[in-house]
């Protein structure tokens, strides 16, 4: 099924990813697997890569459709002059807001650790919703764009994203069906100025989740 597109121009196409599907081509075991860039690319041609979401991942993810755009959009990233909002569920209660200011690295496990020679790396949150003491719906907006962000960070301060066997105890994260990370909202200006606004409403399995605990 192809996935519902958010918003697009002449330039940009932001797509609603289901988790599950690659963003982009994978490697090893997963080379070959058709991805959402793949589906992109059959209806408007050429598609290029601005960010990326986390296979399970689900949520608003923009793709640039020009070689113009791409540098621009890339440059928005890279300046931090974009705002990308997710939500997600964490294991344990957590109360208020905060921030995680915390360098990280990746390992060659694939894992991303808290280390102090890591790159700088920034996520505000706040609570939106306890699940009595065990589980948490968070708000967390990332100010670095680093990868296994969210899911370091939060793992770091001892309240990992449920279902992510990465960063959590497996035996545990086995309950749920993925990862409980979503891509919610994203807001920029496009190249003419103009403020740009689009969001995902979260997908029925994380929907289903929270009905359940």
């Amino acid at each position: 099924m192809f996935p519902s597109i958010l918003k697009e121009t002449a330039e940009f196409v932001i797509a609603d990813k289901p988790s599950g599907l690659l963003a982009i081509p994978g490697r090893g075991e997963r080379a070959g697997e058709e991805t959402l860039k793949d589906m992109l690319e059959k209806k408007y041609g050429s598609i290029y890569v601005v960010h990326r979401l986390d296979r399970d991942v689900s949520g608003a993810i923009l793709f640039a459709k020009t070689p113009e755009a791409h540098k621009y959009y890339s440059k928005l990233f890279e300046t931090r002059n974009i705002e990308k909002t997710y939500i997600a569920l964490v294991c344990g209660k957590m109360t208020g807001r905060g921030e995680i200011n915390k360098p990280l690295k990746q390992r060659g496990s694939g894992r991303v650790s808290v280390v102090f020679d890591g790159k700088p790396s920034v996520t505000a949150w706040r609570v939106m919703k306890n699940y009595g003491n065990k589980w948490t719906l968070v708000e967390a907006r990332i100010i670095t764009g680093r990868r296994h962000q969210i899911r370091a960070h939060f793992y770091s301060i001892g309240h990992p994203i449920a279902g992510d066997a990465l960063y959590g105890d497996i035996a545990e994260q086995k309950l749920f069906p993925r990862v409980l990370l979503h891509s919610w909202k994203i807001k920029f200006q496009d190249m003419d100025g103009k403020n740009v606004f689009a969001e995902a409403f979260p997908p029925e399995d994380f929907q289903n989740v929270l009905e359940m605990i």
